[in-house]
């Protein structure tokens, strides 16, 4: 009787402390603290924070894997900005894989963080490239356009193999 008992009380303990809340979707903020450190918060579809996410989940931030222990649906980054750069924020659970491309513009120790559509990450070459093929005078300025593009991008932190997985991800969550 006594194993019984001890069973059905480490079933229960399991239990209580078990995730069960996933994050499908965030909100990256400047930290309350004003640190020059990224906050992420835990949001639903409609882009209302949850606060009901507690526990330790596996974030991937521009290529580094990051374990964030969220705290009523919020978790500090602990890497700090030093200046404006692109940071690629991936997680991933049983529901798929949830990501945000971010352009962080540090002005006066203040962080402004914009979620930049990653649509644009396909029209601009594209628009680039078919200008060019209907404009052979183009050819010029247009490579030109596309050299500062990837000059702009890649000072930034937004390196070839980022920009390829963040337009990859975007393409398979169309399908």
């Amino acid at each position: 009787m006594k194993h019984i008992i001890a069973v059905l009380f480490l079933l229960f303990a399991g239990n209580t402390f078990a995730q069960t809340a996933d994050i499908n979707n965030f909100l990256v903020k400047e930290s309350l603290l004003k640190n020059s450190k990224l906050a992420i918060i835990a949001a639903d579809s409609l882009e209302n924070p949850l606060e009901k996410i507690n526990g330790t989940y596996t974030f991937s931030v521009s290529g580094f894997t990051q374990e964030l222990t969220f705290n009523e649906g919020v978790a500090i980054l602990p890497l700090q900005i030093n200046k404006s750069a692109f940071v690629y924020i991936k997680h991933q659970n049983d529901k798929g894989t949830h990501s945000k491309l971010l352009y962080i513009y540090k002005k006066e120790g203040n962080l402004n963080p914009f979620t930049i559509s990653r649509i644009f990450l396909i029209v601009i070459p594209l628009i680039l490239v078919i200008l060019i093929f209907a404009f052979k005078k183009f050819i010029y300025i247009a490579a030109i356009l596309l050299v500062i593009f990837l000059i702009f991008s890649y000072n930034n932190g937004l390196n070839i193999s980022t920009f390829f997985e963040t337009t990859f991800d975007y393409l398979r969550n169309l399908v």
